[in-house]
């Protein structure tokens, strides 16, 4: 079974975005949970949508292109542009 890095953006009434970025299995099922205040603390309280995402057949893999995303801010927001 593959494993997904995704990026997910939410706005606030500020119009201020936010990006949070992770890995899964399963992108819908963590999707739902990120939007029902069941997922990761940063991203409660908000409504997130899926605006990128890649796919990979190794769990380590997934995790080393996880934390590059993390990392790569410049990236994140030309991604969040397209």
């Amino acid at each position: 079974m593959p494993y997904f890095v995704y990026l997910i953006v939410s706005k606030l009434k500020n119009k201020k975005k936010y990006s949070y970025v992770g890995y899964t299995r399963d992108l819908k099922k963590r999707l739902n949970l990120h939007n029902s205040g069941k997922g990761a603390k940063f991203t409660r309280g908000k409504k997130w949508k899926l605006v990128y995402y890649e796919q990979y057949d190794s769990k380590s893999d997934a995790m080393k292109n996880e934390y590059e995303l993390k990392k790569d801010y410049k990236l994140r927001k030309r991604l969040i542009k397209e």
